[in-house]
């Protein structure tokens, strides 16, 4: 798994409209890649929609929103459009880059375990280096740690 500090791992994902999106495209701006369990189910929908309220705070600042979970390109679309997600969504059906960033694996929920993704954020700067991780995410509050990480207040 990546670590503060060290080059965040290159990927290109298809976004929810299944064009390829690579976070090389992004240097230059420092950039929130938040990995997240399913589309639409309570938790990742409150962190989906609480960085959507804060959005314009982010465009104002030039950071740009990276979501990634194991939904395909139409489940992305969905949950985008049923809840005005301004940001992209990514699709990493292969769990590929999830992988190399270390948080797909054994989970558990309700006491069932099962193949999947972990919450997690990273947070990458303009030369495309780590320079935070979250690994406990509180949904509600993410968006605003975020921007707090990030120098920006809200």
């Amino acid at each position: 798994m990546p670590e503060v500090g060290s080059p965040a791992p290159m990927f290109t994902l298809p976004d929810m409209h299944g064009n390829p999106v690579s976070l090389e495209q992004f240097r230059g701006h420092k950039v929130v890649l938040y990995f997240y369990p399913k589309d639409d189910t309570p938790g990742c929908t409150k962190e989906a929609c609480s960085f959507r309220d804060a959005y314009a705070e982010y465009q104002a600042k030039g950071i740009v929103i990276l979501g990634v979970s194991l939904d395909d390109e139409a489940s992305h679309r969905t949950f985008a459009e049923k809840y005005q997600l301004p940001f992209t969504l990514l699709a990493d059906t292969n769990h590929v880059v999830s992988e190399a960033y270390g948080v797909y694996g054994e989970q558990e929920w309700q006491g069932k375990k099962f193949l999947g993704l972990a919450r997690k954020t990273f947070l990458i700067d303009e030369q495309g280096v780590i320079v935070k991780i979250f690994d406990k995410v509180n949904v509600e509050a993410h968006s605003q740690e975020v921007l707090e990480a990030f120098g920006v207040s809200g």
